[in-house]
């Protein structure tokens, strides 16, 4: 009979009281043996009763729970914490904002074990509590809006890609490359599922193993999160010398382009060449609505504004990252780091 190896579960989280029951209490109902699990909740001084909850939580479970502090209130130091602290020969990060399903460590072990990889997980489904939350969550997870991001969009067969969320790694890939990067307030797991892929790891996504996560409930906020994602990922970018994916360009291009039209029609005086962009980007766009509502024909008006959102968010964060570290590294990041560092916990 094989082994079970101990497995450490760390979640970074900040006042998340209206979720933590449901993403701590899934990490609790586990399948897998509650004396081969620990669960390193690191807490970023939460003020809105987390902290009681997580407490409460952990004297009903037969599960090990340490509550940690976190006072960089950033998730990096955050994971990096628990990481100190964890014993497990498997490491496994989940936020505070998803539910991962009963027998999530049972397949990420088994998967681990099957293929060998470096780190496994599973496509991650996205729900919005609200009408526009669930428009949301509708365009996260089709491929017009996220660009084909596999654990996002999903996959009916295992496949190595290259990032995941919520990812189970083997200990030693932390011994060998290092933990959490603590300059990145954003897109720290894509960083770190990068370096693995560049020092020769592989990362493996099993349609077995499924999680679900709760989207953004306003298009300010979603305007946020992708500013934010596009920022750091041209940080991302030169730390690690490379692009991840072409996929992650696609939307700055896209605004360098409604940018370089709109200019050449101003110039030109010729106003049609204004809808160059636009106009394909809207047909484009109608249709991918189409096929995403798949019957629920209310979305219709919303989808193309989530859509729209996501793109035009993420790149101008991206062009504003190229400004920003233009001349190499700058301790500033966005012009409010108070509201970045609230908004870093959820994905």
């Amino acid at each position: 009979m094989t082994r079970l190896p101990l497995v450490t579960i760390i979640m970074p989280v900040r006042n998340e009281a209206a979720y933590i029951q449901r993403s701590l209490g899934a990490v609790l109902a586990q399948t897998y043996p509650a004396d081969h699990l620990e669960v390193m909740v690191v807490d970023g001084m939460s003020n809105d009763g987390t902290r009681p909850l997580v407490k409460a939580m952990a004297r009903e479970s037969s599960i090990h729970v340490e509550l940690l502090d976190n006072p960089d209130l950033i998730v990096p130091p955050a994971f990096n914490r628990g990481l100190a602290r964890a014993a497990g020969e498997m490491i496994i990060r989940v936020d505070g904002h998803c539910e991962i399903a009963p027998d999530y460590v049972e397949c990420c072990i088994a998967a681990l074990h099957e293929t060998g990889a470096d780190c496994v997980g599973g496509a991650m489904v996205t729900v919005g509590e609200t009408a526009v939350a669930g428009t949301i969550a509708t365009a996260q997870s089709s491929s017009f809006g996220v660009g084909g991001a596999t654990f996002r969009v999903g996959s009916e067969t295992g496949r190595y890609v290259d990032t995941i969320a919520f990812g189970a790694y083997r200990r030693d890939v932390f011994d060998r490359i290092g933990g959490y990067d603590e300059e990145l307030v954003r897109n720290q797991d894509d960083e770190f599922n990068f370096r693995l892929i560049q020092s020769g790891g592989k990362i493996w996504l099993d349609p077995s193993i499924h999680s679900v996560y709760y989207s953004r409930a306003s298009f300010r906020k979603l305007w946020r999160q992708y500013y934010q994602y596009g920022f750091y990922k041209v940080r991302v970018i030169q730390k690690r010398g490379g692009v991840p994916s072409l996929r992650h360009l696609v939307p700055a291009l896209f605004v360098l382009g409604l940018i370089v039209t709109l200019l050449a029609a101003l110039l030109a005086g010729r106003r049609r060449l204004a809808l160059l962009i636009p106009l394909p980007y809207m047909v484009a766009a109608f249709t991918a609505s189409v096929s995403a509502a798949r019957g629920r024909w209310w979305m219709l008006p919303l989808l193309p504004i989530a859509y729209l959102t996501l793109h035009l968010a993420y790149g101008v964060g991206f062009l504003h990252g190229v400004w920003h570290w233009r001349e190499g590294f700058h301790k500033s990041a966005l012009s409010s780091p108070s509201e970045v560092r609230r908004d870093s916990y959820e994905r």
